[in-house]
């Protein structure tokens, strides 16, 4: 015994007729709406005169590989330094400068952090400063040097 019910072996599937047409309707709706899910373009396709609920409109939508855009992030960038909520974009070499921390292990266990500094407008690599331990005053020489 295989656990399988015999209407599965004997049952044959139909497709029904129309179901191609559906499909292009669903494509042209999905390069309309880029942004659409399945759910959402089901409204119009019902709208159109389809007869159709969300299943079978996702069922056709896996069948067809269909997938919505993910988001792309928003970027980050440095703030002003009197606190305001205006972001520089980079206009020119040396303009909007980035730092981050970045922490990682020996072999043996042991912590250690490295501090990078980009430049915005042309992501190179300003200074990478590594260390045990990285304080406000190493932070500050820091920029001091790439200032310099």
């Amino acid at each position: 015994m295989i656990g399988q019910p015999r209407t599965t072996q004997r049952r044959e599937g139909h497709t029904p007729e129309d179901e191609a047409a559906l499909v292009a309707d669903m494509i042209e709706l999905t390069r309309q709406y880029g942004r659409y899910g399945y759910r959402r373009i089901a409204a119009p396709l019902r709208s159109a005169g389809w007869e159709v609920n969300k299943k079978r409109v996702e069922r056709l939508w896996r069948r067809e590989g269909l997938k919505v855009p993910a988001r792309q992030p928003r970027r980050r960038r440095l703030w002003l330094n009197d606190g305001s909520c205006v972001r520089l974009r980079p206009m020119r070499r040396n303009h909007v400068w980035a730092y981050d921390f970045v922490e990682d292990r020996t072999h043996g266990g042991r912590k250690y952090r490295m501090r990078c500094l980009i430049d915005e407008f042309t992501r190179e690599c300003l200074a990478i400063r590594v260390a045990w331990r990285i304080n406000s005053f190493g932070v500050i020489e820091a920029f001091a040097d790439a200032m310099l």
